[in-house]
């Protein structure tokens, strides 16, 4: 049996570590961290990271906030596995009793997604980071990255239907995803969550966005708000800038205004 190649890979300036396939998949970076970065409870909360691949996202919450504990919900057996493994390095110990894997398809409903392990108004908080791509745009030999990367119809519909039925009343929605999706989001959302809040991530100031942060309230009738950008890099650097930098090694949550 051939071995997969892989990487350890340390985040939040190694505060935890992440088992990852080397040229396969999706490999987790800055999206997964500014997503985590979402999540702010003060007391103990339940999070659910939906499609979490091999975990950064789920385990960056948990690295940051001792009250919260993380069900990291995978469908692919390699990925999940790579993420129990990462559960598993002496590293993670500080809060690997507080995270678990469930390998389960995220756009389940009704009783098959409960009878997966899913059940409803079981979370405070779910975060995703959905594939990104049209299906139809870049094909790939790599069956992993086309998985986690390829948009299938309806799949903010069913992410976010998904969400909302596991998700507490009141709880929090947090996505990441690329700006021209936000027409789907918000529709998908619909009468299932309001006071959303979207954040344009911008390379550079006076630069398009090249990703959306956006949260929403599961019940709630609050309006929409277009937040100011954030803006990754500062002028004439490469080098992140404070606000961003603190989001991606956790060391900040980045809070909702409403």
């Amino acid at each position: 049996m051939t071995t997969m190649p892989e990487t350890v890979d340390a985040f939040h300036r190694g505060r935890f570590h992440l088992i990852q396939p080397l040229g396969q998949g999706h490999r987790a970076g800055m999206d997964a961290m500014l997503l985590s970065s979402l999540v702010s409870c003060r007391d103990r909360c339940r999070v659910a990271d939906l499609g979490a691949g091999a975990g950064a996202a789920g385990m960056a919450v948990a690295s940051r906030i001792d009250e919260a504990e993380v069900l990291l919900v995978e469908r692919s057996a390699i990925m999940a596995g790579f993420a129990r493994r990462s559960l598993a390095l002496p590293e993670n110990a500080h809060f690997a009793s507080r995270v678990s894997v469930l390998e389960a398809d995220v756009s389940l409903s009704g009783k098959a997604r409960s009878a997966a392990g899913l059940p409803d108004d079981a979370f405070d908080h779910v975060i995703m980071n959905p594939p990104f791509n049209d299906a139809a745009d870049r094909k790939t030999p790599d069956s992993l990255k086309a998985e986690a990367h390829a948009m299938t119809d309806d799949l903010f519909e069913a992410w976010i239907k998904t969400a909302g039925a596991i998700m507490k009343p009141g709880g929090q929605l947090s996505l990441i995803a690329r700006p021209e999706s936000i027409a789907e989001i918000i529709a998908a959302c619909g009468r299932r969550f309001g006071g959303i809040e979207i954040t344009p991530l911008l390379p550079r100031a006076g630069e398009n966005a090249v990703r959306i942060l956006v949260t929403a309230i599961k019940q709630s009738r609050k309006r929409l708000a277009l937040r100011a950008p954030l803006v990754m890099h500062d002028e004439g650097t490469h080098r992140f800038s404070q606000e961003v930098d603190d989001l991606n090694n956790g060391r900040a949550a980045y809070r909702r205004r409403q």
